[in-house]
């Protein structure tokens, strides 16, 4: 594919392809998310095929892919080639919107309109990762990082001035609030949080100021990390290594880790013990083997997210004040994508005129004044559109000849309309050079 091509910015071009909690399950999205890795290779893609602006979205909840494109079908391709899942899977139940509904639907996704809980302001800060990894690779030009910064600043409005973020329902709490419900004395409960990524953190925190469990224990890929974040909030961690150990301690385990295969097998769970497992991760990081085991209740983000209180309901009250919010930004962005594109249709419009004027004083070989100079080359232009117009139908015709009448404030007899027939000497064939 041409980088000619890809370069096409109209807003039309401009496409938003992804699948979600509402169309997928967690299986499903798992096939489809999208870690550092396959950013990356994403990216070294794009730049071979001739994309000049895109940027993926991947979270617990989805996988979108936003972009300029001849086609959406080429950003899905692109995509599909760093995932799991096939391009005939994701094409069957991914939605697509385009131009000023792509706009729409990422002003919603950033506001956490379009999230599992509704609300959940976390989702702000996924978004400004990912345009973040694109842009420091060259792939978020003026459009997209304008189109990003409302989006931000929209988010940002309605969290202050209205009620959808309010109280604390991200998934992390989620997972706290259903042990509350589900757990008679979680108090007395050794949990084990398996991850100290961003939602682990998170998870950390809630399960101190909730629960207060009697024993909160810490296990990260880099020890490092979970021996820093332990240290400062006063729980316990282990080593990695001593993952199965640790499984066969607990009581509950709260999975939040990023990997790409899964970290809790069935061999760790020895015995008969009976174990909560918590699955915060996508893709999914328990074994699918695991809820098959009789003594084990496992839970995902899939299940949390129909857990809601009468927080919810506090958010849903505020949804049509944060519409309200978006509409506002988005209004105010499609005005500026309108005065750019003006401004370079104008800046094209010079430069056509400039040409004409250089080709047509580079054939001059005869001594002509000014007034004759200026009546030819005003002749020129006029017969370059007349060429134009004759390619037209009859209705186009006319609504290129009101615009122009328009535009240049033109005051025409009704009898009169201007010459669409060149001046003699000048071809119309659309492969004779421009005059």
């Amino acid at each position: 594919m041409s980088q000619e091509i890809h370069s096409e910015k109209s807003i039309q071009h401009f496409f938003c392809c992804g699948i979600n909690h509402t169309i997928s399950d967690a299986a499903t999205r798992s096939l489809y998310a999208i870690n550092h890795h396959q950013y990356e290779k994403a990216l070294k893609l794009a730049r071979e095929q001739g994309f000049t602006e895109l940027f993926i979205l991947s979270t617990c909840n989805r996988t979108e892919i936003y972009g300029f494109a001849p086609q959406a079908q080429e950003l899905i391709a692109l995509l599909c080639q760093v995932t799991r899942g096939s391009q005939q899977l994701f094409e069957q139940i991914a939605y697509i919107y385009s131009a000023e509904a792509a706009i729409e639907h990422l002003f919603r996704v950033g506001a956490g309109l379009d999230s599992q809980i509704l609300g959940d302001y976390e989702i702000i800060g996924q978004v400004k990762a990912a345009t973040r990894f694109a842009k420091e690779r060259g792939f978020l030009c003026s459009f997209t990082e304008r189109l990003v910064n409302a989006v931000i600043q929209a988010s940002k409005r309605i969290k202050n001035q209205t009620q959808l973020s309010s109280g604390t329902v991200s998934v992390s709490f989620a997972a706290v609030q259903w042990l509350m419900q589900e757990v008679n004395d979680y108090r007395e409960k050794h949990i084990l949080l398996v991850g100290a990524g961003k939602i682990g953190r998170s998870t950390c925190k809630n399960l101190i100021e909730y629960l207060n469990p009697a024993q909160v224990t810490l296990v990260n890929r880099t020890n490092d990390t979970a021996e820093l974040f332990a240290r400062e909030h006063h729980v316990q961690y282990a080593p990695f290594e001593q993952l199965p150990e640790e499984i066969q301690q607990a009581d509950i385990i709260l999975v939040a880790t990023n990997a790409s295969q899964p970290t809790i097998l069935p061999e760790y769970f020895i015995g008969h013990s009976p174990k909560i497992i918590v699955d915060l991760s996508i893709p999914e990081n328990v074994h699918p083997q695991v809820r098959l085991l009789p003594h084990v209740k496992t839970v995902n983000v899939d299940e949390l997210s129909r857990y809601k209180d009468e927080t919810i309901q506090k958010r849903q009250e505020a949804i049509p004040q944060a519409l309200a919010i978006i509409q506002q930004h988005q209004d105010e962005f499609l005005c500026w994508y309108r005065m750019r594109r003006s401004t370079e249709i104008l800046r094209a419009l010079k430069q056509k005129l400039q040409q004409i004027h250089d080709r047509e004083l580079r054939q001059i070989n005869e001594n002509l004044n000014h007034e004759q100079l200026s009546s030819r080359l005003i002749q020129k232009i006029i017969d370059h559109i007349a060429c134009n117009l004759r390619k037209k139908n009859t209705l186009q015709n006319e609504l290129y000849l009101h615009a122009i009448q328009e535009l240049l404030d033109l005051s025409v007899h009704p009898t009169v309309v201007l010459p669409i027939t060149p001046s003699e000497g000048t071809s119309c064939s659309p492969t004779a050079p421009e005059s």
